[in-house]
């Protein structure tokens, strides 16, 4: 048995690899190439390579502003599901009660529905209440999608907190505040710090959502990076940039995770998810 795991964690990494790598390949060629000569088949790789469609995407002087502003939704987003999710993700992991399992798939409805659908019955809210076209009503649609995240994996890093720690607390005179404050959010900080990495990636690529909440209005990466790809017909050279555009934050992120965490931080925050 022991034999047949190194060849299963060998051909598992090589299809990681192979879905994964090869369309990142095929998409940096497609970003390279000379308008000129274009790619033909049955040429497996370009004739030429030229800069041309990167200038044209980063020369446009809106991709920075852009960028700023989804980090700065982001950023909000992740900080307004981490305030709202911290109750619900409480009650679930130290209070049973009856249809609790009920209450987990309907916090996970967003999930479960299609984003477009989510998108357009909260717009139409969003719209009578004047929220449409304002990075608040951004900020607050994005968090619906991104709140089951943060609750889920709350919830599994609270459950892991010993109750004789709680209770201690309250024994020693401490308020509900001052243990949520001193004790519980100290300990859950493995379940915010991957909760956050999820919502924070979640809301950076959003587009559903802010497409029908924001847009024209609220230029977020995705929403300006979507008029590159040519409208009705996709341009690939022009997609294959935006590739590369939109991974590229999330890649250091990661980097940054995986760098300054450690890899027992983000597990435990993962839990049982």
């Amino acid at each position: 048995m022991n034999r047949k795991r190194p060849w299963l964690s060998v051909f598992l990494f090589a299809s990681l690899s192979i879905s994964l790598g090869i369309p990142l390949i095929v998409a940096a060629l497609w970003s390279f190439i000379d308008p000129k000569n274009g790619w033909f088949a049955p040429d497996l790789f370009p004739r030429s390579y030229s800069l041309h469609f990167w200038q044209t995407t980063l020369n446009d002087g809106g991709i920075l502003r852009s960028l700023i502003l989804s980090l700065f939704i982001a950023v909000l987003v992740t900080f307004l599901s981490s305030v709202l999710a911290l109750p619900t993700a409480y009650a679930l992991a130290r209070f049973p009660f009856r249809l609790k399992r009920f209450v987990e798939l309907f916090i996970l409805a967003p999930l479960i529905v299609p984003g477009l659908i989510v998108a357009v019955s909260l717009g139409t809210i969003f719209f009578r209440l004047g929220l449409a076209y304002s990075i608040l009503g951004v900020v607050l649609v994005q968090t619906v999608g991104t709140l089951p995240f943060m609750i889920r994996v709350l919830t599994a890093s609270l459950e892991a907190i010993p109750q004789d720690i709680l209770l201690a607390g309250r024994t020693l005179g401490a308020k509900p505040l001052q243990v949520a404050r001193h004790i519980v959010v100290p300990l859950a900080r493995p379940g915010f710090i991957a909760g956050g990495l999820l919502t924070f990636i979640s809301s950076f690529e959003e587009f559903d959502k802010t497409f029908i909440v924001g847009s024209p209005f609220v230029q977020t990466l995705p929403i300006k990076l979507w008029s590159f790809l040519g409208g009705q017909l996709i341009v690939f050279p022009n997609a294959a940039v935006v590739t590369f555009v939109l991974i590229a934050p999330i890649l250091i992120i990661f980097f940054i995770a995986e760098r300054f965490l450690k890899e027992d931080l983000l597990a435990a925050g993962m839990g049982k998810v």
